[in-house]
């Protein structure tokens, strides 16, 4: 049913056993190490998480719980009342209970070769019954490990915020913050210390104590020789294993394996560089003729990031300097982006000139992003004007950034919505869905929905750079009325349900669409939402996976997952790619001239499809009238 469920393996029987069921998704446990109890995180809210290759899995918030389990029938709840006459119950610093090793060592007629100490025995009868919750509250928690006897970290991620270590105690029934900003973390098999990854530094911590207060930072000068010949050498093999070993299809696409061995073996010897060897494994994988074939990393020597800051504008030359021709806004809703020129208190327009940067003279001989080396988040004053002279120029000091891509992204993405309103007397709406994983998600849902007052779409998934693979966005377009409510604002339109666009939709595709931009496509066509128009997609759509890293940190990927259609037994895209319903290309002359045929094309098949198919009004019946008393 696509959630996790903790099994036991049982020394005695040699067999695996179930604790969990089916009904919660279980994961993360940990044995107490007082041999009697064992934790794990759970959640019933899973739903569409469990799809978790599916773009409606990003809607899932599960919360998961922390529970404990008594292992032995024989034991008493842990959480027993306390009677107001007791001793008030041990803290974390109190003395751990001693683990109880009267029947360690035997199982049945059965001696065991295991250390006596370690010894966990499970009565797995009733055992469901013995599962108990922890008193902390449901969140978003990703990890619960042993401490000392008695005592669990458990692990919590907080929104917008570095994740959180909670210590837990078992006797007192409560957890307390431990350490905050905690990345990863790997506990000592006494379970008394504890190695962390805080904040990006590595810190030793004693887990004896009720916080982390103690911690100290691991300094380590680790040296290694090494002889990368042979390094290279062992890389080469491990990448041929790892294909023939995670390839989805065990024939390997036909290829005699061995013998793409023996072709590419010859050429390690030659190898000076890890680049050397990337080229030749890519070679290697190319013989899989697959399109999720990826090679990466690797120890290759350290260079300085570069430094040149943009500014978000187009500059041209002009009058003998550099006039700005367009600045490129954060646009209102979008507080991720940063634009240096449309800051409040920043006196810049378009026409004006930059004439200098940091008191340097810059001329349109110049290439200005010389002058802006090193200024990448870095105060950097420009010296502007309104003539092309320096004589007379203004100061403004700005903060250039080091990437203007998603500024001019955004510039594209709002310049194609308006296009689309004006084309289409403001009826259509336009939706960009950049991939299918977190930013398509986003971008989907904010456009969509904001303008569900339209009559038809154009979806725009062109330059996709795929992720999950589309049952969300899909399924939503999909929807026709169901329902309507009235209105209660003095002639208000009446509300529809469901929400969205209901009307016509059309999806825009080319050749730069991969992946999961491939199955978009594809499903949106199985599931008759409109024609598809542009180009044919790349055609990719056998999943890679990196399932553990070379020697020496490098990354080589295994498609290890083909999507293919059930009911007609066919591969999907795979070297093949979407084809659209209406093809058209998109010319230089167009482009140029700030057209774009294909988003032309997208508009004038919709307002087609609406005048053939006029959208129904919505109208409330007849309010009822109060019955006849002679009735």
């Amino acid at each position: 049913n696509m959630f996790r469920t903790i099994w036991v393996w049982n020394v005695k029987t040699q067999k695996s056993q179930a604790i969990t069921n089916s009904f919660a998704d279980a994961f993360s446990p940990a044995w107490d190490r007082d041999n009697r109890h064992l934790y794990f995180l759970a959640s019933t809210e899973l739903a569409l998480g469990s799809g978790w290759a599916n773009t409606s899995s990003q809607n899932a918030r599960p919360e998961y719980e922390a529970w404990v389990i008594n292992l032995r029938s024989s034991d008493d709840s842990p959480f027993k009342p306390v009677s107001d006459e007791e001793s008030e119950v041990k803290k974390d610093n109190a003395e751990a209970p001693k683990a109880d090793t009267k029947d360690a060592g035997k199982v049945g007629d059965k001696k065991l070769a295991v250390d006596s100490s370690k010894m966990v025995l499970i009565d797995f009868e009733g055992i469901e019954r013995r599962i108990m919750p922890l008193s902390i509250p449901k969140r978003n928690y990703g990890l619960i490990a042993s401490g000392p006897a008695g005592t669990a970290f458990v692990w919590e991620f907080v929104p917008n915020k570095p994740p959180v270590l909670h210590k837990y105690n078992l006797e007192a029934n409560e957890a307390r913050e431990f350490l905050a900003g905690v990345n990863r973390l790997k506990i000592s098999e006494d379970g008394k210390k504890m190695l962390a990854q805080v904040m990006g530094a590595w810190k030793m911590i004693s887990t004896t104590g009720p916080v982390g207060s103690d911690a100290k930072n691991v300094n380590t000068n680790l040296r290694m020789r090494v002889d990368r010949s042979q390094e290279w050498k062992q890389i080469f093999e491990e990448t041929w294993r790892y294909e023939r070993d995670y390839f989805y299809d065990p024939n390997l696409h036909g290829r005699n394996w061995k013998e793409v061995y023996e072709r590419y073996a010859p050429l390690i010897p030659f190898v000076k560089h890890r680049d050397d060897l990337n080229y030749i494994l890519d070679q290697v994988n190319g013989e899989l003729s697959v399109g999720h074939s990826f090679v990466s990393g690797g120890d290759l020597p350290a260079v300085d990031a570069p430094s040149v800051g943009t500014l978000g504008a187009d500059l041209v030359a002009e009058n003998g300097r550099w006039k700005i021709a367009r600045i490129f806004n954060t646009e209102s809703w979008n507080p991720g982006l940063s634009s240096p020129l449309d800051r409040p208190g920043i006196k810049a327009a378009v026409g004006d000139y930059i004439v200098g940067i940091n008191g340097r003279e810059l001329t349109s001989a110049d290439d200005p992003y010389k002058l802006l080396d090193g200024t990448a988040d870095v105060q950097t004053t420009l010296h502007l004007n309104k003539k092309p002279s320096f004589e007379g120029a203004w100061k403004e000091v700005v903060k250039p950034i080091r990437q203007e891509s998603a500024l001019r992204q955004r510039a594209w993405v709002e310049d194609n919505r308006r296009m689309v309103d004006s084309l289409s007397g403001g009826k259509l709406a336009y939706v960009w869905v950049p991939n299918t994983g977190g930013g398509g998600f986003v971008s989907f849902n904010r456009y969509y929905f904001a303008q569900q007052n339209k009559l038809g779409a154009v979806i725009d998934e062109r330059f996709n750079g795929g992720g999950l693979l589309d049952d969300y966005m899909v399924d939503l377009m999909t929807r026709s009325l169901r329902a309507a409510l009235t209105n209660e604002v003095p002639n208000g339109k009446p509300m529809k349900l469901p929400a969205g666009i209901l009307g016509p939709k059309v999806l825009l595709i080319n050749e730069l669409s991969g992946s999961g931009g491939d199955f978009f496509p594809w499903v949106f066509r199985q599931q008759k939402a409109g024609p598809l128009i542009g180009t044919r997609t790349w055609g990719g759509l056998v999943k890679s996976s990196t399932h553990y890293l070379m020697v020496d940190g490098g990354r080589i990927t295994a498609p290890d997952n083909a999507v293919f259609d059930p009911i007609n037994r066919k591969w999907i895209a795979e070297n093949e790619g979407v084809a659209p319903d209406i093809e058209v290309r998109q010319d230089a002359k167009s482009l140029q001239a700030g057209r774009d045929p294909q988003l032309e094309r997208a508009v004038q098949e919709l307002l087609k499809s609406l005048n053939a198919n006029p959208p129904q009004e919505i109208k409330a019946p007849a309010f009822p009238k109060a019955a006849n008393p002679k009735d």
